[in-house]
């Protein structure tokens, strides 16, 4: 009598969390090549776009653009990797952010802003690789270990973020030595960032995270349409509230730090700072935002996702106070863009973490999908909105604003803590 054929040894619990470890191994060095092609992509843009267009206004596009792009690949990227696992989905957004370089690269040849901006488009596939890289890092993870896990991937964006504004220069004085215009080898050299991040996903991203999760939990692989994929979400979200409220807190989050962050540099730059003061705060907001976010998902897995939650919303309660009341004094603009910072990573690491707990793994990659689309398209959302209050009032009331939504939320989710479980 032959013996029942044995289950592979990649289930067993060492072997997973061998493979959990170089997958976040990858996934954090994808998000470090990643992060530099999109910072050093970005450095220039609006720059780029004001020469081209010869107006301030349209040059404001050009960070739009990007967010756009982000936002319209959230849910073919959530059908690629339903389809055939994460490594297709973070494919799908590295080759449209190399595109898109390549797209640019030609638009300032040619001296076309239009151009320009359809390939900033695409460039924003480089931020939607970078954000559905952290829900990438949860598939393996062992329960109460995913916001620490997620959060470690958040953090590897910190040095790309930091290092490739930095690029900037050297990369367009490469470029032009290779026989491209001004300009545009920040853009050439950005798609040579998205094209490593292609090839590290692609090539070492293996086992599939996602098809691997499946296998263990009996999972079948889905194929769903356009339709179907925001469908299967919002679905999903009717019947899984805690996925729901923590989808709503990653929008309020991220809609605050965009609309007070997008508009610090105009409030400085009015008050009489310099570029270099400019770009120290800029700096230590992005600090706040990636540093200690390993900290924030140690918490969130240790005291729960809601108490994380809430502390984020009294973190940038506290940033919209200190930014709208600062006046000229720099140092207190300066500590409210560092909690600015601080309270995103709180909505982010503890929310992403939540919506994928709360969610049935065959429909996780639909339901963070759509988180991002939400996400993106409430960030330009804000953008926009900052800039009319800003203009048409104050940056005051700017701060006053969002002071009353992140308030909201944070009296909303402590009333919900008394009913359901962190």
């Amino acid at each position: 009598m032959t013996s029942a054929p044995t289950k592979p040894a990649v289930s067993s619990p060492d072997r997973i969390r061998s493979i959990q470890r170089r997958t976040l191994a990858v996934l954090s060095a994808a998000q470090i090549v990643g992060g530099v092609g999109v910072a050093v992509g970005l450095a220039l843009s609006s720059v780029v776009v004001d020469e081209l267009s010869g107006s301030t206004v349209i040059s404001g596009f050009a960070g739009t653009a990007t967010v756009l792009g982000a936002a319209l690949l959230a849910l073919p990227m959530a059908r690629a990797s339903s389809r055939g696992g994460r490594r297709s989905g973070l494919a799908l957004a590295y080759m449209a952010a190399l595109a898109g370089c390549a797209i640019s690269v030609a638009a300032i040849s040619l001296r076309s802003w239009p151009l320009l901006l359809a390939g900033l488009v695409l460039v924003g596939g480089g931020s939607a690789a970078s954000l559905a890289a952290r829900y990438s890092a949860t598939d393996l993870s062992p329960q109460g270990h995913a916001a620490r896990h997620l959060s470690l991937v958040v953090w590897a964006s910190t040095i790309g973020s930091v290092a490739g504004p930095n690029l900037a220069k050297p990369a367009d004085q490469i470029g032009m030595r290779l026989g491209l215009v001004e300009k545009a080898g920040p853009f050439a050299f950005a798609a040579l960032a998205f094209a490593l991040a292609l090839v590290i996903v692609f090539g070492l991203l293996r086992p599939d995270p996602l098809k691997l999760a499946r296998d263990l939990d009996g999972t079948q692989t889905d194929k769903p349409g356009r339709t179907r994929t925001i469908r299967t979400a919002w679905e999903t979200l009717r019947t899984t509230p805690m996925a729901r409220r923590a989808l709503i807190v990653i929008a309020v989050s991220h809609t605050a730090m965009v609309s007070v962050m997008s508009m610090t540099p105009v409030k400085l730059h009015h008050d009489g700072s310099n570029l270099d003061v400019i770009g120290l705060v800029i700096s230590l907001h992005i600090a706040g935002m990636y540093v200690l976010s390993p900290v924030v998902g140690w918490l969130a897995d240790r005291a729960g996702k809601l108490p994380v939650l809430v502390l984020g919303m009294a973190l940038l309660l506290g940033a919209a106070t200190l930014a709208g009341t600062a006046g000229p004094r720099v140092w207190q603009v300066t500590t409210a863009l560092v909690l600015l910072g601080l309270g995103w990573s709180c909505g982010l690491v503890a929310g992403s973490a939540l919506v994928t707990e709360s969610v049935p793994l065959d429909r996780r990659p639909a339901v963070q999908g759509l988180s991002d689309l939400l996400m993106n398209v409430c960030g330009a959302t804000g953008t926009i909105a900052a800039g009319a209050i800003v203009g048409l009032l104050s940056f005051g009331a700017l701060g006053l604003m969002v002071g009353i939504m992140v308030a909201a939320a944070g009296l909303w989710l402590t009333a919900v803590r008394r009913t359901a479980r962190p």
